[in-house]
């Protein structure tokens, strides 16, 4: 199954919160580094990133964005019936960081909660998963939180935030539609090899040394393989775009915005110019907010188009793209939701 609709979910609304500390990743790098890194800010577009406190988790974002969300779509605790937390930043491996959150938001026993191991492809795969739920029946309403906190102060591509989407069931909602894939072969592209029960941390992973490009790094840290990443992005987006829109019936002139994970500018505009997209079409936060991982897409509909998508109806096409590999696109229409401003915390 790669494409499928869902009818009779509502989108009701959506909150983003992002740390108060902003890093300039050029400011803010060592001297010695300076024309390196702004030549590499040219390249992938990225400016500023948004970096938690010490003491900040993902699920504090997301907590902070959930709480505000739920006062502006006038939710009671109790009418949530399932929390759904779609992160790679859990606050422990065990146990889920949802089971956390339910408690802490002080939501019923009786809520569904449960967390998914995705990253930049996760906010398609968040709404499906609960739209599923909804569409079948089975809850009236409930709640996806998205987000990572990954961002370092050495590593100039990622940033942290917190999101939380409410979905209900309405049977007069317009249909949702959905394009979800999945190539493991390409696992090694993007991946932490160390830490878990296939390889332990063990202390000399934790030991820095000079990669290549002279840059100090652990063997405990995120592998990246920027060439295999923008291939598969750019090979793969287009074509999974174009045959969504298809699938859904819609022309792309009668999609009004198209908001894609923020991976880096390359990447971005290359999908944009593959669909022959005007950039007014495809807003992008890249340049302040960095690589938010799963929160690039809700971090970019709350800090580019908040006020058009309050302002009235709105037609979405949504895509995600990255770990796993995993991509994933849908096409949803907008109506009457809440979109608080952003949110520092």
């Amino acid at each position: 199954m790669s494409q499928s609709t869902l009818k009779n979910v509502k989108y009701v609304g959506m909150t983003t919160c992002v740390p108060k500390r902003i890093l300039s990743n050029i400011d803010d790098c060592p001297p010695h580094m300076q024309s390196e890194r702004e030549r590499l800010v040219r390249n992938i577009g990225i400016s500023h990133r948004r970096i938690c406190s010490e003491w900040q988790c993902f699920s504090d974002l997301a907590f902070v964005a959930t709480e505000k969300l739920l006062e502006e779509i006038g939710w009671q605790k109790e009418d949530v019936e399932a929390l759904i937390v779609v992160t790679q930043s859990p606050d422990y491996l065990i146990p889920a960081t949802a089971i956390i959150l339910q408690d802490r938001l002080k939501l019923t026993k009786t809520t569904i909660a449960f967390d998914v191991n995705l990253g930049c492809s996760g906010y398609p795969f968040a709404l499906y998963i609960l739209g599923c739920m909804i569409s079948a029946g089975t809850i009236k309403k409930g709640l996806v939180l998205v987000g990572d906190k990954c961002a370092t102060v050495i590593d100039p591509l990622f940033s942290d935030a917190g999101t939380a989407t409410a979905l209900e069931y309405d049977p007069s909602a317009p249909p949702m539609y959905f394009d979800l894939n999945s190539d493991g072969s390409g696992y090694q592209a993007i991946m932490l090899p160390v830490g878990g029960h296939r390889q332990p941390t063990a202390v000399h992973h934790l030991v820095p040394h000079k990669d290549e490009n002279g840059n100090w790094r652990t063997e405990a840290g995120l592998i990246l393989d920027g060439p295999a990443v923008l291939s598969f992005s750019t090979q793969q987006i287009p074509p999974a775009v174009n045959s969504l829109l298809e699938y859904s019936g819609y022309d792309k002139d009668k999609i009004d915005y198209f908001l894609f994970h923020q991976a880096n500018r390359m990447i971005n505009e290359t999908i944009r110019k593959k669909l022959g997209l005007t950039p007014e079409k495809v807003p992008m936060t890249l340049h302040d907010f960095g690589n938010t991982s799963g929160a690039s897409i809700p971090v970019t509909m709350t800090a580019r188009i908040r006020e058009a998508l309050e302002s009235g109806h709105n037609t979405l096409l949504l895509s995600g793209f990255g770990i796993g590999l995993s991509w994933g696109s849908c096409v949803i229409e907008i109506e009457g939701a809440k979109f608080p401003e952003l949110i520092e915390a």
